[in-house]
């Protein structure tokens, strides 16, 4: 965790509003129209990605800015090392000042991991607020694909065991007709 940053819960992330991402993505010249109309960053803003992909997110607050930094898991490397999304933004006039990638090829002109930390952060202020605080300081879900086990058994296949399939001893040649 770095200097000054606590780990990210539910009730310390700020609150990025519908209007705060529109008002951003429309203002910054990294998001051009043509690039957001792509695939890749269609499949980045998607729930699924941004939820199993984001891990140890951490908060720090100097006055009214907040910054916000995650792990991203890359999609196509699980085990590489995690791209680092930061975001700022100013919780008094309600407005995003930065949302950066830094370790992407692509992180210069708006990457798509920018834009699902951009999303993430949005659906959690969307989410109704529980007496359970979640904390958001863990391995990613997308990171730990593969750990789980090596291999799966036949027997592991079918719900139905040996038993009960050799219940039926009726001769396939034996018919009523």
């Amino acid at each position: 965790m770095d200097d000054g940053f606590e780990k990210g819960q539910s009730d310390n992330l700020p609150k990025i509003d519908g209007l705060m991402v529109a008002y951003y993505l429309t203002k910054n010249s990294d998001f051009v129209a043509a690039e957001m109309r792509g695939v890749k960053m269609q499949r980045s803003v998607r729930d699924n990605y941004g939820d199993d992909a984001i891990g140890y997110v951490q908060v720090k607050r100097v006055g009214n800015i907040c910054t916000v930094k995650c792990g991203i898991t890359p999609e196509r490397r699980v085990r590489a090392t995690p791209y680092h999304c930061s975001l700022e933004c100013d919780e008094k006039d309600n407005e995003i000042l930065n949302v950066m990638c830094k370790d992407c090829a692509a992180s210069s002109g708006g990457c798509k991991h920018a834009v699902a930390f951009l999303m993430w952060l949005h659906r959690r202020s969307e989410e109704p607020s529980t007496t359970a605080i979640k904390c958001y300081w863990r391995k990613s879900k997308l990171s730990g694909i593969g750990t789980t086990f090596n291999m799966i058994k036949a027997k592991d296949f079918s719900s139905t065991t040996h038993n009960e399939v050799e219940q039926d001893k009726g001769n396939f040649f034996d018919s009523d007709t």
